[in-house]
């Protein structure tokens, strides 16, 4: 006997679906692509800046002060997060209910929930004091945080296989 094992999609899929931007991405033939562009260009900034910061925390290159390499790197960070949620906005649009229930989907959604609290938490409570270098928590938090962003980056590459 076979079972039906095909999950329906949430409410808020279906809505943002049928969106004026889910109806435009799914039918420009410019929108999508460059889309998706932005998202790998995103992804690059933000996954490139964050490991280099990261590294730097874990005490790689200590001849580049810790306050100039968080001068450097995090704005460009900043960037790349910003353009990854701006184009993923539009991706998920266009297959809203598809991703919904994506099993690689729901390990990304975990997966930046984590991120996103480990940031907060390096900022909040690891920060080294001014012309210090970052203590043992900042340096597990960057451990953490190269692995989490890693994740990211790759359960939302996977969604296109599940």
């Amino acid at each position: 006997m076979e079972h039906d094992h095909e999950i329906s999609a949430p409410d808020w899929a279906v809505w943002l679906e049928a969106t004026a931007l889910g109806e435009v991405a799914r039918d420009s033939l410019w929108l999508y692509p460059i889309a998706s562009i932005a998202h790998v260009l995103g992804i690059a900034l933000l996954i490139g800046s964050i490991v280099s910061f990261d590294l730097r925390v874990l005490g790689v290159a200590r001849a580049v002060p810790f306050a100039a390499a968080a001068r450097l790197l995090l704005p460009v960070a900043r960037v790349g997060f910003v353009m990854i949620v701006l184009s993923g906005a539009v991706m998920l649009a266009a297959d809203a209910t598809h991703v919904a229930t994506n099993d690689a989907f729901a390990v990304k959604k975990v997966l930046v929930v984590l991120a996103l609290t480990n940031v907060v938490l390096f900022h909040r409570v690891a920060w080294p004091p001014e012309g210090r270098e970052p203590g043992q928590l900042a340096r597990t938090l960057a451990a953490f945080s190269a692995v989490l962003w890693l994740g990211v980056a790759s359960s939302g590459r996977a969604i296109a296989y599940f």
